[in-house]
Order: C-alpha cells, then sequence, then structure tokens
C-alpha cells in the first residue's frame, strides 16, 4: 500500500470480482481449449460428426462455473486478508507519527 493512502473495504469486493472475472476467462479458454482438442480426438476415433458446440455446453461452461466459484472464493479471502493487513499497517503507522 502507498504511504498516505488508507485502505478501503469498498475496494475488497471490486478487487475480488475483478480477479474473479479475469480468472474465469483465462479458465474459460483453456478449458474450450482442451474440450475442442478432446471432440477432435474422440470424432478421429470413434468416426462420428465433428460438433463443437458440445465442447462449449459440455466441456467449457460448466468448467468455467467451477472456475468462477473457486476463484471468487480464494479471491475474497485473499483479498479480505490483505485489507486487514493494510489496515493494522496503517493503524501502526499513525501510531508512531
Amino acid at each position: 500500500m502507498p504511504a498516505g493512502r488508507k485502505p478501503s473495504l469498498l475496494l475488497v469486493p471490486l478487487h475480488a470480482l475483478l480477479l474473479t472475472f479475469l480468472i474465469t476467462l483465462l479458465g474459460f479458454a483453456v478449458s474450450l481449449l482442451l474440450g475442442i482438442v478432446g471432440c477432435i480426438l474422440y470424432t478421429e476415433r470413434s468416426g462420428n460428426q465433428l460438433s463443437l458446440a458440445l465442447a462449449y455446453r459440455l466441456i467449457a461452461l460448466p468448467a468455467a462455473g467451477v472456475v468462477a466459484v473457486v476463484a471468487l472464493i480464494i479471491t475474497l479471502s485473499i483479498e479480505t486478508r490483505r485489507y486487514r493487513h493494510d489496515k493494522a499497517l496503517a493503524r501502526i503507522e499513525a501510531a508512531e507519527s
């Protein structure tokens, strides 16, 4: 935390939601890539027609949902811990002045 700035409790959920959104996008992209590769491998082995809609519906969206829930829980805990740490440091800094 830069000197002279007080920690704000309102920024905790904002940071957590922003990080959750970015992590969810990354998780969706990775799971979609793996889903497409898996669909291609499956269709080559089975001889069925390729349907990439299955990669979206059955693999990428559920995986992104799980990633979003886990990321939100983790980022909220990290941001809350950081807020409490910054608040304690601000109190110590104010007591020294």
